[in-house]
């Protein structure tokens, strides 16, 4: 991915706006984005491993490091309880 992605906390997510518009415009992509979330949440749930998640708040592209604990038709479910709009992510590894 893209080195233009700003490390932040998962503790901070819940202070960032997110724009309901979708970050990604392709379909392919956000099947893509589907089945690498999906993947994220089994690795999260069988193993406690962390992934990293490429988003875009209002403000700039950010990268966080964190388990993913549950994935809902909009939101990404980060330990803790933390969340993030599923259309404002680009990727998940």
């Amino acid at each position: 991915m893209q080195t233009n992605f700003e490390t932040i906390e998962k503790e901070n997510i819940d202070s960032l706006q997110f724009p309901k518009s979708d970050v990604l415009n392709d379909r392919d992509e956000k099947y893509q984005r589907e089945s690498e979330l999906n993947r994220a949440l089994s690795l999260g749930n069988l193993e406690h491993s962390k992934i990293k998640i490429f988003f875009e708040d209002n403000q700039s592209k950010k990268v966080v490091e964190t388990t993913v604990w549950g994935v809902t038709d909009q939101m990404v479910i980060l330990k803790k309880g933390f969340s993030i709009p599923i259309n404002r992510i680009y990727k998940s590894l």
